[in-house]
């Protein structure tokens, strides 16, 4: 018994402080890449600082989960999620601060993703992460990848950077409504259908503005489609194995990269 005991003992803990960590939600690592490519697509260009940007944002995304997952757990303190969730902060305002020495005007964007993170950890507090305001504003947070590839790159922020920030947050937001029928507590259509209701206008006006092109308004209409499937097909989809909810998802998600893309990116692309 005593030689188990020392074995056991010996055993390497799964969650020692070494150990790094990583955010389950591989949905917003889609959402991430295609707001910063659809950005990138934008700038018509990809230097050094843009990679410099893909990895401080996504340094930045991997540093909220630790931090968030200590806040949830604040009876005690864990040194692994304080260690790996400073590791990450420190990098990512490190990179921050030096693409913000070459272009000041990505403190707007700063300043907004801060706010988010603040809302993130006081909904996390509140034990209401998974609320659909908190989740549109983590949403929109993430999506603030596009401006951030197009400042980086052009080091100028346009009204098609921000509009392209409002399509790819108003298009993954739609993923919060079709998720939530698969739960029987949050299983009516009626929050998806207003939700829609509410982003074809501002859509609309975006186009009018001058913000979006019509290529780029009308890949909408993807979520749209999606939405109106799963609604028609809800009992089915809310059987449907997590598996190919993530297949589809993805799979919308690439198709709406790949119209925006296509319809922002030049004959040729220049790379530096």
């Amino acid at each position: 018994m005593t030689t188990t005991t020392t074995e056991t003992q010996k055993k390497p803990n799964p969650q020692g402080w070494y150990k790094p960590t990583f955010s389950p939600e591989h949905g917003v690592y889609v959402m991430l890449l295609v707001s910063f490519f659809t950005g990138a697509a934008a700038a018509q260009n990809w230097t050094l600082l843009t990679t410099l940007a893909l990895i401080c944002a996504f340094i930045g995304f991997q540093a909220e989960h630790p931090l968030v997952l200590q806040i949830k757990q604040r009876k005690s303190l864990k040194p692994r999620f304080l260690v790996w969730g400073g590791l990450y902060a420190g990098i990512c305002l490190a990179i921050a601060l030096y693409l913000y020495l070459r272009y000041p005007i990505l403190l707007w964007i700063y300043f907004a993703a801060i706010a988010a993170l603040i809302i993130d950890g006081i909904s996390a507090f509140h034990r209401e992460q998974k609320s659909i305001f908190n989740e549109i504003v983590t949403f929109a947070a993430v999506c603030l990848s596009a401006p951030f590839a197009y400042a980086v790159t052009t080091g100028t922020i346009s009204t098609i950077a921000i509009g392209l920030w409002a399509i790819n947050t108003l298009y993954f937001c739609s993923t919060i409504f079709t998720v939530k029928l698969r739960k029987p507590k949050t299983s009516s259509v009626i929050p998806g259908v207003v939700y829609h209701a509410i982003a074809i206008p501002i859509i609309t006006g975006l186009y009018y503005l001058g913000w979006l092109s019509l290529p780029i308004a009308l890949a909408f209409g993807i979520a749209l489609l999606k939405f109106a499937i799963i609604a028609w097909q809800q009992q089915l989809f809310s059987t449907a194995k997590i598996q190919y909810v993530a297949m589809l998802e993805t799979g919308c998600a690439f198709i709406f990269l790949a119209i925006v893309a296509l319809s922002l990116l030049p004959t040729r692309l220049t790379t530096l």
